[in-house]
Formats: structure tokens, C-alpha cells, sequence
């Protein structure tokens, strides 16, 4: 947990991104100022401010429905928090509709999250100056209108950049391949660069996805990179095996690729030729004939290598004579069949998913539930208590209150303590040397840029900068930051230890639910594999994407489960242990795919359908017994047999150079499929042992 405190993230927001995020609130301010209309600037400044989180990266359709939606959430939730404001039975109320409400919203991502959180932060907010309906009207419509100004800036570049975002984000997948290819991974952990191809499906095949000419180019470019992925990932499980002069040789080839991929990164963003490559593809071709001279004549995985290298070559190659597409008119009109998924797989209506989320096993209810009770409670005591500024209790509640008691428990601490060290500079600033009206508005400025880049980074930060920020705002309503100091911090500490307590009244621990992330990422693996195995040449995208999100959903149930309290860390070991052999499997099932892509069906089919068939089964059974909680049998013979009859049978049909190559990489997927399976269940086997279940 205190590693968690310090952690420090890498910045994900564009420089551009946080300075017209600062914009569309600091010019409404100023023109306030400057024409003698503070309240109005002031009014569309808090909307901007509102909507800001909801500037997300995606196609520019995707974010004029998320920023809209969050406008209209912002005014709606302002004009019932003013109206039911002067009555604390109606305000508890109002705050536990809006609490279930905005916590059942987590079911349907991150996205919808925010806007569900800052719906009811402005409810809380605004319900502390109830008003008149007929009067609570305007300033809810100018929050509204902050938020549509918000949405102007985000989307402004849409008709002179049309495919901007989706360049941008093949152009990060780049990145995050070269960075790949110069580092040895663990094959225990997850697969690199996993949420960077997932956002560039979602761009290209998602429902928001843009339309013409050009989008096909970059389908097709995305696909090309996702081979060039799996060739990486396979010369990475190959360097193991090498060593001496063929592993610096393999580092080379990758080092070269790495500069290819930059080269192309840098071409998307500029929508240019990559001529820079140039120079790479002559050291990658060099690296290249130096692993041919040391691969001829044999079998092992030098020779297997190599056939990856020169696929990796083909698909570098394949990728540089496709990346002319920047521009609207792109040349390329390939074919693309994935280019759209299949209906019974696109994005679900999000009523559907909240329906399928109304039952007390869901996580996203019980967070609703929380949500609604604490806040309910929170508005209530700070109106039996009338303190000053009582609305941060249930605000700093409503922001505190996460599904996990880790997220909780880390923002609770964090916010108390990045609001204390917020009050402190800007009193003192404010106090001291910012008192005038446009240096208030400068200082204004430095705290939204600062806020918008730096809370993903470390959310203490950001609380820091964001109280300053709200100070300044409450200034400009004649309130004086040093008057209100006390009450404000007394709130946020009041607030964060009824999140802490509405969590610990009715948790969901990680612990009771962790074996269900990992089965349903057994399932999808196991579905992969089948995939690889099929007679398409290719493995279908919507196989790519669910096994990508059972990873995804598996690692955060794994982060979630080390950072709560354990009485046994060896359920953390076994989780971790069954994670980590789950994804050596995927490691080596994807290293299969590549060499399927390279040489066709392979060799002995008969054999490896049988081989399919046991690992089929030995994955059903581990995932059977996680779901149940059931004692799983031991590590099946049936698959070592399959496996050593799957090694004879392809040992046997090798009669060229070109198909032991393929012999060869089959019979070392094989091998460690094998073993990865029979160490899962081991693995559970020693859990049962254990009583862990």
C-alpha cells in the first residue's frame, strides 16, 4: 500500500490536450472580468472545469457524444441540486438517487464513471446554494454551455485532421513496439503494449469508428503491425535459447526493427513518408544474412529464428509501403475483412449492460449502493452539523468511494493530504502576493494546466493543484480562502473517512472473486489457441480483442487482490503464480500463430488436433475448478502423451529445410504449452492442498 502512495505514473495527457483544456476554462473567466460579468464567466468557467476529464483520446464522434453527454449531465444536475438544496431530507435524497445512479455507471467504463462522478459532485456542490427552480435555471444552462465549450475546443481540429486520433494512436502502438523490442520481457507478466492495441481496435473497428477511404488504409496498416507484434514476441522467446554471437545477432535484428517502428511513428504523426527508415531496413538486412550464415545447415532454433526474422522483415517492409495514407485521400484500397466486427459482438446497448449488472453479485451495484447510502448520509450530517462549507463532506465522499477498498483506502489518503497541502500554498499565495483579479486568473491558469497533466501521475499532486484551483474559483465569489481553510479541510478528512467506512460496511474483497477473473482468462486463452489451429489463415479479431480484455480484467482483479489486507499472502502467491503460467501459455500459443502465418497448416495434423483436443480439455477442467472452487486432478498424462506423440509425428514428416523449420517451432509450442498447463494445475492442486478454497 505505501509503494502504491509513492508511485509516481507516467504523463499520458498531450501538452496540447491540458493547454485548450486550460483554455475553455480560463477565457470565460476573463471575459467575465474584462466586461463586468463575473458571474457568467465564472459560470461557464465551472462547466468547462466539469467537463474537462471527458476529453478523452478517440475518434472525434466518440468524444462529441461523451462531452455532450457530460454537459447535459453537469446542467441537469445543477438544476436539481439548486432546487432541492433548502430541504436536507430532499437533498439526502436527490444525492442517493444520484449516487446509485452515477456508481452503477462504472459498468460501462471509465468514461461513463467520470461523468457519473462529476454529476454528482456538482449536485452536492450547488446544493449547498439552493435557489428558486425558475432561478436555478441560468446558472445550470451556463454550466452547460461550459461544458459544450469544452467540447468546441476538443473537437475543433475534426474537419482539417479527420483521421488525427487514429493516426496518433498507431503511431503510440509504434512506440511501444520499439521500446518492446529492445528489452527482454518476463513471460510470466502480461503481453506488452496490450492497451495500446486495444485502443487502436477500438479507433478502427469500434462503434465511433470514422468512415471513408482512408480508414481501410489504416485497418490494414493496424493489421500488418499486429504481425509484426507477434514476430517480436516470438524472437523474444527464442532469444532464451540463443547464446554468444547468435543472441547479439538477434539483438540487432531486433534493435533495427525498433528503429523502423520509430521511423514509422514518426511518419503517422507527421502523415509523411517514412524515408527514414531507410537506413534501418539496410542494418536489418545485414542482421539478417549474419543469422542466415549462422543458421544453414540446421534445425534449431537458430534456423526457426531466422524464419521469424525474415517474416518480420516482410511485415516491416509491408508496413513502410503503407504508411502513405495520412491524408484523407489515401492510395491504398485494400481489403480488409475485419474491418467490422461481427453484430452479435459490437458494443452492447449500454441498458443491457445495466440491466445485467442489477444483482447484488455484481460489483458495480454494491459500489452503487455504497455510493448512494454514504452520500445520503454524508449531506445529512453536514447539515445537522452546519458547518461552513459543510458540502466537501459528501463531495469528498462521492470522489473517495471506489469499487475496490484499495482504490478507496489509496484515495482517500491521498486526497486528504494533497487537499491540506492545496488549502496551505494557496491561502499563502492568494494571502500574500495574488490578490488582484487577473493574477488570480494567471495563477488560475498555472493550477488548471498543472491539475489536467499531473493527477494521472500522482493523484496527491492533483488534488493539490485542483484545491488551489476551486479556491482561486471561490475567490472570485468574495469568498477569502484563509476564512474558510479550517472548515474545508475538517470536510475533506470527514469525507474520506466515510468513504473508508461506507466500503468497510459492505465490501466486495478481491479475495472472493479473484479465481473468476482468472478462469474466465483461462477460457479466453483456450479459446485462442483453438483459434490459431483453425483453417483461416488469420486468428479473427474479435478472438484477439475478448482474449485482451480476460488479460486486462485479470490484472486489475490482480492488482486489486495485493493491495488488500490478506491474513494467508499465499492466495496472492497462487493467483499470482496461475497468472504468470497463463500467460507463458499465450506466449507460446501466439508464437504458433506466427509460424502458422509464415508456412500454412502445419505438418501432422492429425496429430495436432489431438494434441488440441487434450489442452482443450486439461483448460476446461482448471477453469471449471476455479469457478467451483472444486479440487482439480492432477497434471494429465493425456496431454504429456499428446505432446510426445505430436513431437514423433512431426519429427517424422521433416524433410526439408522449410518444413523442420516448422517442425521445429511446433514441437517447441508444444513443449511449453505442456508444461504451462501442467503447472496450473499444480498449482491449484497445492491450493486445494492448502485450503484455499
Amino acid at each position: 500500500m505505501l509503494r502504491a502512495l509513492l508511485e509516481l505514473k507516467p504523463r499520458d495527457v498531450p501538452a496540447i490536450v491540458a493547454l485548450r483544456n486550460t483554455a475553455a476554462v480560463v477565457l470565460p473567466l476573463a471575459f467575465g472580468v474584462a466586461s463586468g460579468r463575473l458571474g457568467i464567466g465564472l459560470g461557464i468557467a465551472v462547466g468547462a472545469l466539469n467537463t474537462m476529464f471527458s476529453d478523452q483520446p478517440g475518434p472525434y464522434r466518440l468524444r462529441l457524444r461523451r462531452m455532450l453527454l457530460a454537459a447535459v449531465a453537469a446542467g441537469a444536475s445543477a438544476f436539481v441540486g439548486y432546487s432541492v438544496g433548502g430541504d436536507a431530507v430532499l437533498a439526502a435524497l436527490a444525492t442517493a438517487l444520484w449516487g446509485v445512479a452515477g456508481g452503477l455507471l462504472v459498468a460501462l467504463g471509465p468514461d461513463a464513471g467520470r461523468i457519473g462522478l462529476t454529476s454528482m459532485i456538482l449536485l452536492i456542490v450547488t446544493a449547498a446554494q439552493p435557489r428558486p427552480p425558475a432561478e436555478a435555471a441560468g446558472p445550470a444552462l451556463l454550466f452547460c454551455a461550459g461544458g459544450i465549450l469544452q467540447l468546441l475546443f476538443s473537437i475543433a481540429a475534426w474537419p482539417l485532421q479527420r483521421y488525427r486520433p487514429e493516426r496518433l494512436a498507431l503511431a503510440k502502438l509504434c512506440r511501444q513496439l520499439a521500446a518492446s523490442a529492445r528489452r527482454r520481457a518476463d513471460p510470466g507478466q502480461p503481453l506488452p503494449d496490450t492497451q495500446a492495441v486495444s485502443d487502436v481496435e477500438e479507433l478502427l473497428h469500434g462503434a465511433y469508428r470514422a468512415r471513408g477511404v482512408a480508414m481501410d488504409a489504416l485497418r490494414v496498416l493496424a493489421e500488418i503491425v499486429e504481425r509484426v507484434r507477434l514476430e517480436l514476441l516470438a524472437l523474444d522467446t527464442l532469444g532464451e535459447r540463443l547464446d554468444g554471437d547468435d543472441a547479439a545477432t538477434l539483438a540487432r535484428l531486433r534493435e533495427y526493427a525498433a528503429r523502423v517502428l520509430e521511423a514509422l511513428a514518426e511518419a503517422l504523426v507527421a502523415g509523411a513518408t517514412p524515408l527514414a527508415a531507410a537506413g534501418a531496413i539496410e542494418g536489418f538486412d545485414a542482421a539478417l544474412a549474419a543469422l542466415a550464415r549462422a543458421a544453414a545447415g540446421t534445425g534449431d532454433a537458430r534456423a526457426v529464428a531466422l524464419a521469424h526474422g525474415r517474416a518480420l522483415g516482410g511485415q516491416l517492409r509491408a508496413a513502410l509501403r503503407n504508411a502513405d495514407f495520412a491524408g484523407s485521400r489515401g492510395e491504398l484500397r485494400l481489403e480488409d475483412h475485419d474491418a467490422r466486427l461481427p453484430r452479435d459482438l459490437r458494443p452492447r446497448n449500454p441498458l443491457a449492460i445495466l440491466r445485467a449488472n442489477l444483482t447484488l453479485s455484481s460489483v458495480a451495484l454494491r459500489h452503487a449502493i455504497r455510493c448512494g447510502a454514504g452520500l445520503a448520509l454524508a449531506t445529512l450530517l453536514a447539515h445537522r452539523a452546519n458547518l461552513p462549507h459543510g458540502y466537501w463532506i459528501p463531495m469528498t465522499t462521492a470522489i473517495v468511494l471506489k469499487p475496490d477498498f484499495a482504490g478507496t483506502f489509496r484515495f482517500g489518503l491521498l486526497r486528504v493530504i494533497g487537499t491540506l497541502l492545496g488549502l496551505a500554498l494557496t491561502t499563502a499565495l492568494l494571502h500574500f502576493a495574488f490578490g488582484g483579479a487577473w493574477e488570480r486568473i494567471a495563477l488560475l491558469a498555472v493550477f488548471c494546466y498543472g491539475f489536467r497533466q499531473l493527477t494521472t501521475v500522482h493523484y496527491a499532486i492533483g488534488i493539490m493543484l485542483l484545491t488551489s484551483l476551486i479556491v482561486i474559483l471561490l475567490s472570485f465569489e468574495g469568498e477569502s480562502p484563509a476564512a474558510t481553510m479550517t472548515a474545508r479541510a475538517l470536510g475533506t478528512s470527514l469525507g474520506s473517512a466515510l468513504a473508508l467506512l461506507a466500503y468497510l460496511a459492505w465490501p466486495t474483497w478481491e479475495s472472493r472473486r479473484f479465481r473468476a477473473a482468472l478462469a474466465d482468462l483461462l477460457d479466453a486463452y483456450r479459446r485462442y489457441f483453438l483459434a490459431v489451429l483453425e483453417p483461416a489463415p488469420r486468428v479473427r479479431a474479435e478472438v484477439r480483442r475478448a482474449t485482451r480484455s480476460a488479460r486486462t480484467n485479470a490484472q486489475a482483479s490482480l492488482d486489486r487482490l495485493r493491495n488488500e489486507p490478506h491474513r494467508d499472502r499465499r492466495i496472492v502467491a497462487t493467483a499470482e503464480g496461475i497468472f504468470a503460467n497463463a500467460n507463458r501459455f499465450l506466449r507460446a500459443a501466439m508464437a504458433l500463430e506466427a509460424i502458422r502465418q509464415q508456412s500454412g497448416p502445419p505438418p501432422a495434423q492429425a496429430s495436432v488436433a489431438a494434441f488440441a483436443r487434450a489442452v482443450d480439455a486439461s483448460l476446461s477442467t482448471l477453469s471449471r475448478c476455479l469457478r467451483e472452487h472444486g479440487t482439480p486432478p492432477a497434471p494429465s498424462p493425456t496431454l504429456r502423451e499428446a505432446q510426445a506423440a505430436l513431437r514423433d509425428a512431426l519429427a517424422a514428416t521433416a524433410s526439408d529445410a522449410g518444413t523442420d523449420v516448422a517442425a521445429a517451432a511446433w514441437i517447441d509450442g508444444a513443449d511449453r504449452i505442456t508444461d504451462s498447463v501442467n503447472t496450473l494445475a499444480h498449482l491449484l492442486q497445492r491450493d486445494a492442498a492448502r485450503g484455499n478454497r
